[in-house]
């Protein structure tokens, strides 16, 4: 027979919870703001031979660029809120998520806003700005926009461990979250740009998938199944 605290436990756990709700909105929009970012950036073409063309770029075409800059920000902060509310849902709390996911979203959404901030910068500094500053500008940009992506491949990497773990439902996805979190590593290999692409296309599809399964309590609904009485 379940204890009284179990019973309270199961009865809180089978209503909906509001964390994994607002988790589910804020990656909903850290997907979105992804797509805006990237759409902003390929039409800014600003990805050039050397700097100074690509500053030229970047002043030529300043508006797309900036617009790539606030769809970068706005990424991130979605991310690091998602996190923060993935932290008080009570399937991590009781161990059966594991915080490392919303820890490296933290990581990942801090380093994505800052290379925001970067891009605001530079756009300021266009076409004729400082060359150190500028190349230093650059350097960060790249470095931060790069560590942060890798670092959300690697909270796909925690996520697909304890999806495993979890079996049912939850495991299917595993298997999609390991791939994609890998090909996120390969973001530090230039010379496939075409992966990189796909996975990053990958990576919002992801966070979409898991913000439907939060917004919905699908997750839930599977972690209560999980949980054996006391």
């Amino acid at each position: 027979m379940d204890s009284p605290g179990s019973s309270t436990g199961n009865a809180a756990h089978s209503q909906k919870d509001q964390a994994a709700r607002r988790a589910g909105l804020f990656l909903l929009l850290a997907a979105a703001a992804t797509l805006v970012m990237v759409y902003a950036r390929v039409s800014a073409d600003t990805d050039q031979a050397t700097l100074s063309e690509s500053m030229r770029a970047i002043a030529s075409n300043r508006f797309m660029y900036v617009l790539s800059g606030v769809g970068r920000l706005l990424s991130g902060l979605a991310l690091i809120a998602a996190a923060l509310y993935l932290l008080r849902t009570w399937i991590i709390r009781e161990g059966f998520g594991t915080p490392l996911v919303p820890y490296l979203f933290v990581v990942s959404g801090t380093l994505t806003a800052v290379s925001a901030a970067c891009a605001f910068a530079l756009a300021a500094l266009a076409p004729d700005g400082h060359d150190a500053s500028v190349e230093t500008l650059s350097s960060l940009r790249w470095i931060t926009g790069k560590v942060g992506f890798a670092a959300a491949g690697l909270a796909l990497l925690a996520a697909a461990l304890r999806q495993w773990k979890a079996g049912g439902v939850i495991r299917r996805i595993a298997p999609a979250s390991a791939l994609i979190g890998i090909g996120m590593q390969l973001i530090w290999v230039d010379d496939i740009a075409i992966l990189h692409r796909i996975t990053g296309v990958a990576f919002v599809v992801w966070l979409v998938l898991i913000s439907a399964m939060l917004l919905t309590g699908r997750v839930e609904r599977h972690f209560s199944a999980m949980r054996q009485p006391r």
